[in-house]
């Protein structure tokens, strides 16, 4: 190294000798004297850095530092253009932003009022995360004529309110039709024709007693021959009838199947009134009749609608969830065999939850056990 050139604890010698070796090969009088020119030009700005920062020897590092991040914080942004910001980089600078003066926010890529939306985001979120307290529900305040009101109204939904007004004065309490309004709408309770009107869930759950639903299902044999089972099921007491197994049905076929259900049916209590089917081409126009003249009424469903015909459908996959899934099929006689025991054991010894876990057939004179008596030590 050069006499005249000073130690560099820094590194910079290293820089000074790559280029020494790779920049400056020509002639070394003249590399000698760049290297003493460079050398005293670090030795100047170091000087002057010195001197113009804060005595301390603890910040004059600090903010040596922080020039030295300055700058190279402009070359990237020459070099990378825009910058891409995170939600975690939007907290850190607004937080800074903050603490700095105006005059020190001019090192930062993002501008002053960009700085300012988002410290304003950061509030609006802040108070967003806590949720604002429910109002207090007031007290309705509930006398003796108004539950006389909801009373009437709920036992009698086809009933309006001049109606209801006209039965309250017959008892001798006088009030105005838009009394009986105003208690209405206070309890959730609808006008006299939407309070009256029913779901489908509702009028099947109503007339459950008194419906019948019919439904195909096939079962794939061992052979991969397919056959067809039609079988009916009663909704409010979870009964099911299969009528038959074929490997080609026919409408001819499935009417003999109806006739055969309604004479078994015709001394049974209740008396089935509604007959629930999809819109199979093998339900005919035979088959409807078949139930016509038997006094119910045949209600053909939706097309592509298996949730209306959810008791027949619920059966059908409980069939194959818990017998056919499990089983190899190999005719027609086999099928019918495995289901008539299958539906046997359905109705005597499966709990349904749509009968309070109790079984379609409860057996005459069972004693239910007291549930302090279960013998379970």
């Amino acid at each position: 190294m050069h006499p005249s050139c000073p130690a560099n604890p820094d590194g910079v010698g290293s820089v000074f000798a790559g280029q020494r070796s790779g920049s400056f090969g020509a002639e070394p009088t003249l590399r000698a004297f760049l290297i003493v020119i460079y050398s005293l030009a670090y030795a100047v700005v170091r000087l002057l850095l010195e001197v113009l920062v804060v005595r301390g020897r603890s910040q004059a590092n600090l903010r040596a530092e922080v020039l030295a991040l300055r700058y190279q914080l402009g070359v990237l942004e020459r070099q990378a253009g825009r910058a891409r910001w995170q939600a975690s980089d939007r907290l850190v600078l607004a937080a800074v932003s903050r603490i700095l003066r105006k005059t020190a926010r001019r090192s930062f890529l993002a501008s002053r009022e960009t700085l300012l939306r988002w410290h304003r985001e950061l509030v609006r979120r802040k108070w967003a995360a806590y949720p604002r307290r429910p109002g207090r529900k007031q007290a309705i305040p509930v006398s003796g004529r108004h539950e006389l009101i909801l009373r009437i109204a709920r036992e009698n939904p086809r009933w309006g309110y001049r109606r209801i007004q006209g039965e309250l004065c017959k008892l001798g309490h006088r009030c105005s039709h838009l009394t009986v309004r105003r208690v209405l709408r206070r309890h959730g309770l609808l006008p006299a024709p939407e309070r009256g009107t029913r779901s489908w869930p509702e009028f099947v759950l109503q007339h459950a007693d008194q419906i019948l639903a019919a439904d195909f299902f096939t079962v794939d044999t061992v052979w991969l021959t397919r056959l067809h089972v039609l079988s009916f099921i009663e909704v409010g007491s979870r009964k099911v009838h299969l009528a038959g197994c074929t490997y080609h049905p026919t409408a001819d076929w499935v009417a003999q199947q109806a006739r055969n259900l309604a004479w078994n049916l015709q001394n049974r209590e209740p008396v089935a009134k509604f007959l629930l089917r999809d819109r199979d081409s093998k339900f005919s126009a035979a088959f409807d009749e078949v139930f016509r003249s038997e006094g119910v009424k045949v209600i053909r469903l939706p097309y592509r609608s298996p949730w209306a015909n959810s008791f027949a459908e619920r059966w059908v996959g409980t069939a194959r969830r818990e017998l056919l899934d499990h089983l190899l099929i190999f005719g027609r006689r086999h099928l019918e065999r495995v289901l008539i025991e299958f539906i046997e054991h359905y109705h005597l010894a499966r709990p349904h939850q749509g009968l309070g876990q109790r079984r379609p057939h409860e057996p005459a004179g069972l004693i239910p056990l007291s549930r302090g008596s279960s013998g379970a030590r």
